[in-house]
């Protein structure tokens, strides 16, 4: 918490220093996510280093609800650069987004950030102890337009209970807050861990998280939704949830509008993926320790930014997707 806060008076001093007598040649505009969420922890960090440290450069931060509306912003030229997961980048760019058939051809993928797992969580209390249990039941998926919700639709209606429970639109502390007032009776979130709204939760309720992932690849997981790979969130992980959890996940991705120069691109790349600019980043929020170079291409299927190409070719990184 105390590096959080030495992070955000950094931030609030720099922004005020930044003013009309700093020459800047361009403007570019972030789009992260909700505030004190992991996408916003990251867009600021990012745009901080990147406006401190490119000669003629500032990049501003905007917080919006997630990575759909993220990838919206970026494609529309509202915003530069943002974060998305990569399935929702994947099924966007090949006009494939739940009830949204525009093929959003403008936005690139830059780089791999972090993990995302699924993490369905209960009250032990409630009896809920597998996924077929919740029929029935009041289910919080995320906000509207985030990656946790569009990616909560994905898995029910997978697995076929998108239409057999309550569905609540809540984000994530909103919801913890609503399962502690027994209102909700599950709560779906798509985040790296631990997150803090399941830290907290579980600091004053016994809760479980489900395995996901043996349900889902019974009904072809990995074949309908390519983007998702399985993976554990460990024991211990939360207070209380002694065992591993069967999960998948989908990767956090920095993307841009296909338009941002090459030039800069290329240059916000060779600063943020410096050892510097890694080590800064994992102080600005410890999620980032899964950044590297050697990792940066990971799960991304759709294309890349040109000045992210040339970057990640030339750290002998290349990306095999299938053009569409």
């Amino acid at each position: 918490m105390a590096q959080r806060f030495i992070f955000f008076l950094h931030l609030l001093v720099f922004v005020c220093l930044i003013g009309p007598d700093i020459e800047a040649k361009e403007f570019l505009k972030f789009t992260g996510g909700p505030g004190g969420g992991t996408f916003q922890y990251f867009s600021n960090g990012i745009s901080l280093r990147l406006s401190k440290n490119i000669d003629g450069l500032r990049v501003s931060t905007q917080s919006s609800k997630g990575s759909v509306e993220n990838i919206r912003k970026v494609n529309s030229k509202k915003a530069d650069f943002g974060i998305a997961y990569s399935g929702d980048l994947y099924l966007a760019t090949n006009g494939k987004l739940t009830d949204d058939t525009t093929r959003y051809s403008d936005v690139r993928a830059v780089a791999f950030l972090y993990k995302a797992p699924a993490q369905l969580a209960v009250l032990k209390q409630s009896g809920i102890t597998e996924v077929e249990q919740l029929r029935n039941k009041r289910v919080a998926l995320g906000d509207p337009g985030s990656g946790a919700a569009a990616s909560a639709e994905r898995f029910l209606k997978l697995v076929g209970l998108w239409n057999q429970i309550d569905r609540q639109f809540l984000g994530y502390t909103n919801a913890a807050n609503a399962m502690k007032e027994g209102d909700i009776d599950a709560m779906w979130i798509l985040a790296g861990f631990p997150t803090r709204a399941l830290i907290e939760l579980s600091t004053t309720q016994d809760i479980d998280l489900l395995h996901v992932y043996p349900i889902a690849a019974k009904h072809g997981l990995t074949e309908e939704l390519p983007f998702y790979q399985p993976t554990f969130i460990p024991a211990n992980t939360y207070e209380g949830v002694l065992h591993a959890t069967a999960s998948f996940f989908d990767s956090a991705l920095w993307i841009a509008n296909r338009k941002v120069s090459d030039g800069i691109v290329y240059k916000a790349l060779k600063e943020i993926y410096s050892t510097e600019g890694l080590a800064f980043m994992t102080r600005i929020k410890s999620t980032a320790k899964q950044m590297s170079i050697t990792g940066g291409l990971t799960g991304i299927l759709t294309p890349l930014h040109n000045g992210a190409e040339r970057f990640w070719r030339e750290h002998n990184q290349t990306l095999s997707y299938q053009s569409n």
